[in-house]
Parts: structure tokens; C-alpha cells; sequence
């Protein structure tokens, strides 16, 4: 494979404000997904192309990574930055195909909380991806993707608990919906993980 000589940092910058939007879009139509389920006007078809779209970026970034000399960062926290926020994507994808996947029939209220979260971290995590370059309102923003991601913490143990507490709940349903607030926590984490690069990043370069 051919290294380049001729820096081109700036479209590292470019593919991850990319990534970021391209994970908020994600999470907003899996909201949308499922505030409007079982009659969602999101199909998951929509969702899966994003997810794949995610992928492009990611293999772009590599791409370019694995291309350049020269990088406007480490390697190492670019790897890892770009594979977290395919994370974040490839779990929102998830939790939407499990609604279908094991027939839902309605959105259970502690869902919606984590989908609201979880829009509202990614947003924070976009924000701070799309300033990447001049290293502004980056921190701001990567604070609010940690206390967010506590509150989804306590959001889950809510939903998990309260699945316990109906003692004629059919055990099918227990396990159907363990899975998907799992599934929507673990995008919760992705984005907190992708924050924490982004932190490590914004630290080694001031």
C-alpha cells in the first residue's frame, strides 16, 4: 500500500463530522422508529442504510489512516475513535431490528426514555465531532455525553427492574425487552466511548 508524503489531515476532520452527523441520523430515526411502532413511517430498511453508510465512513477513515504519513493525530486514537462511533450505529441498528425480530407490538415507556437519551448524547457527540478541528466547545459537549450516558445507566436499571416487578409478565416478553434496553444501553456506551477518545484526544493536543 502506498504512503502519501502530501498531508491530508483535513479530511480526516471532515470524515469524522461525517460520522457524527451519519450517527445522529441513526438515532433519530430509531427514535422515530420506535415512538411510532408497530405502524413506524421509519422502515428498517432506512435504519440499515445508514448503518451502512457508517461503514463507508469508517472504511474511508481507515482507508486514509492506513494511507498517510502524516495525521493530524495519533493513529492509534484515530482507530479507535472511528471504530467506537461505527459502534454507536451498528447498536442503534440493533435495537430497531429487535423490534421486529421478536414481534413487538408496542414501545414500552422506559424505551422511549433511552431512545430520547440516546439522541440526546449522540447530539452532544456530533457537536463535539463536527469541532474536532479547532478544538472548540469539544469538552463542553463531551461532558454532557458522560452525565447523559449515567442517566442512562439509571434509565436501564429502571426498565430491567420494572420487568421483575410485574409477576404475571410472560417470560418471553422479559427476555425480548432485557434485549433490546441492552441493546439501546450498549449504543449509550459506544457514545460515551467514542467521548472518551475524543477527550484523549483534545488532552494530548492542547
Amino acid at each position: 500500500m502506498r504512503i502519501a508524503l502530501v498531508p491530508r489531515t483535513s479530511e480526516f476532520y471532515d470524515l469524522f463530522a461525517r460520522a457524527g452527523s451519519n450517527a445522529l441520523e441513526a438515532a433519530r430515526l430509531a427514535e422515530r422508529r420506535f415512538r411510532e411502532y408497530p405502524n413506524p413511517s421509519v422502515s428498517q430498511t432506512d435504519i440499515k442504510a445508514i448503518e451502512t453508510a457508517g461503514d463507508a465512513i469508517t472504511r474511508d477513515l481507515i482507508q486514509l489512516l492506513n494511507t498517510q504519513y502524516v495525521t493530524p493525530f495519533d493513529r492509534e486514537d484515530i482507530y479507535d475513535l472511528a471504530t467506537a462511533i461505527d459502534d454507536v450505529v451498528d447498536h442503534i441498528e440493533e435495537s430497531t431490528d429487535l423490534l421486529e425480530l421478536y414481534g413487538v407490538e408496542s414501545p414500552t415507556r422506559h424505551a422511549l426514555d433511552q431512545c430520547a437519551i440516546l439522541v440526546k448524547s449522540v447530539e452532544q457527540l456530533s457537536i463535539a465531532l463536527g469541532n474536532l478541528k479547532g478544538m472548540r466547545n469539544v469538552q463542553a459537549a463531551l461532558v454532557q455525553v458522560k452525565q447523559l450516558e449515567d442517566e442512562g445507566d439509571r434509565a436501564v436499571r429502571a426498565a430491567i427492574a420494572a420487568l421483575f416487578h410485574e409477576q404475571r409478565i410472560d417470560p418471553l416478553i422479559v427476555i425480548r425487552w432485557k434485549d433490546i434496553y441492552e441493546a439501546l444501553e450498549a449504543g449509550l456506551d459506544a457514545a460515551e466511548t467514542a467521548a472518551n477518545v475524543l477527550g484523549n484526544i483534545v488532552v494530548k493536543n492542547a
